[in-house]
């Protein structure tokens, strides 16, 4: 394992512990999203991989090197991470160039051209931070990260700054920068979008606790629980063979023959090359995908797959109500 984390616990106070019991490993290159609630401690996570918070107890080992143990604390500077912060810290004195060169090793100044073609950034080394735009402030931010060839590559909620018509197009350049370096990376998000897109597999965190990592088909067809399930998108519940079930939108599709179920549409609004219906079904909100608009106060008919149904235990029903 190229990143491997066990048993780790981090708190502030023993009544209020931020993480517990952790364990999870990364392979080399893989790409990693971290979701979880406002508050859950994504953050503090990544801050005890780079070394800038003491865990309380448990394991770091990267690429075969321990980090963290019971007597092992390696410094940040010493840890070969690269951390890119949410709000793109750039020196408002000095250039483009002499931002992604700060303090630099002469060992990978070699680097310098390549990450500069690989980042788009050649033609803009004079410009100050004032003079660039927000995609391209993030950019210089990888570029500062990666010249340092770190063996891990922590992102922080690096899209959020972005307006949403750019958000997209920087995501994707950013995750084949990452893939044509090979660079292991650990992406904290809250936009699920993110991390359905972009990533090798997701991580869930709640509470302190490990909900749920597997691959993001697998995390959005079959959640572990209830609150992976929410935290992943929208779901339809029903009532089926004497029991509840609930099923994602995008498995719903509109009958043109009578089926067993029928929504009355509330609204329908155009994304697109698709719409997105709002309605009820049996007293419950849905939502699903038509191709077509939707008359609004009229009824359809809907079906699905039997293999598309989600079931929960009963404690974990509570959640949706």
């Amino acid at each position: 394992m190229f990143l491997k984390v066990k048993n780790l616990v981090k708190n502030y106070s023993s009544e209020f512990p931020i993480i517990k019991d952790l364990s999870f490993s990364v392979e080399k290159g893989e790409l990693i999203s971290f979701l979880g609630e406002s508050g859950s401690g994504k953050t503090t996570f990544l801050k005890c991989l780079a070394g800038l918070e003491k865990t309380n107890s448990g394991l770091i080992e990267l690429n075969g090197k321990t980090l963290n143990d019971y007597n092992t604390f390696e410094s940040p500077q010493k840890r070969k991470i690269g951390f890119v912060f949410q709000d793109y810290p750039l020196f408002p004195h000095l250039n483009l160039e002499q931002n992604i060169t700060f303090n630099l090793e002469k060992k990978y100044e070699k680097n310098l051209d390549y990450i500069l073609k690989l980042t788009g950034l050649k033609f803009l080394l004079e410009r100050f931070p004032h003079e660039l735009s927000g995609g391209e402030q993030q950019r210089a931010c990888i570029a500062r990260a990666l010249i340092r060839e770190p063996e891990l590559l922590l992102l922080d909620e690096p899209f959020s700054n972005l307006d949403t018509t750019i958000k997209e197009s920087m995501r994707e350049e950013i995750y084949k920068i990452i893939k044509k370096t090979k660079t292991t990376t650990i992406l904290v998000t809250h936009d699920i979008n993110d991390a359905l897109n972009i990533s090798d597999r997701i991580l869930i965190f709640k509470a302190g606790i490990l909900q749920q990592y597997d691959s993001p088909v697998t995390m959005y067809c079959e959640p572990a629980n209830c609150y992976c399930a929410e935290i992943l998108g929208d779901m339809n519940k029903l009532f089926h063979k004497n029991d509840t079930y609930y099923v994602r939108p995008e498995r719903v599709r509109v009958s043109k023959k009578k089926s067993k179920y029928k929504v009355h549409v509330e609204k329908c609004f155009f994304q697109g090359k698709e719409y997105k219906v709002k309605g009820k079904q049996n007293n419950e909100t849905w939502h699903f995908f038509s191709k077509d608009p939707l008359e609004e106060n009229k009824n359809v008919y809907v079906d699905f797959g039997e293999k598309d149904l989600i079931y929960f235990d009963p404690v974990c029903k509570n959640f949706f109500k």
